[in-house]
């Protein structure tokens, strides 16, 4: 069981009564728009983000991006198989190059659909970082730390400060 005060969440779509019934609920609300770059600071993290746009998942990724880090990660969110599949290789590599980079170093786990959600949750996995999967990447795999910027971005789902 994870006690509420450590559980910490932001969607810029909160409103201010759904801000205080969280805050009653003593869930903690983060106080700005941090884009997705929110570090684990050395302990397990479960990032609920069904539905966010891919930049939130890359910048999540880059903002943890070490093999320490990212194997006290879970994500449960759209699938990253499935992100692969539908973009052409060069766009994920140039918008989203930590997605693609730790396609190798992931396990992902597809959610069974459900009949009557078919078409909202039917993208939906968990994903975790084994370290042993992540040092086995190629050491350039790490070397590459750039803050994403999206500038060549066409589809950018994501809200911005």
């Amino acid at each position: 069981q994870v006690p509420p005060a450590r559980c910490a969440l932001f969607d810029p779509a909160f409103s201010a009564r759904e801000a205080a019934a969280l805050e009653a609920l003593g869930l903690r609300l983060l106080p700005e728009n941090e884009e997705g770059k929110h570090g684990v600071g050395g302990s397990a993290t479960l990032f609920y983000m069904v539905h966010c746009g891919k930049a939130l998942y890359n910048n999540l990724l880059w903002s943890n991006w070490s093999p320490a880090a990212l194997s006290k990660l879970v994500i449960i969110g759209n699938s990253f198989r499935g992100i692969e599949e539908r973009l052409l290789s060069r766009i994920l590599e140039r918008d989203y190059s930590y997605i693609a980079k730790v396609l190798k170093g992931t396990e992902e786990l597809a959610l069974p659909s459900h009949p009557r959600y078919l078409d909202t949750f039917n993208d939906t996995s968990v994903h975790w970082f084994p370290l042993d999967k992540l040092q086995k990447l190629s050491p350039e795999v790490w070397d590459f730390v750039e803050e994403p910027t999206y500038q060549d971005c066409e589809d950018l789902e994501i809200i911005r400060k």
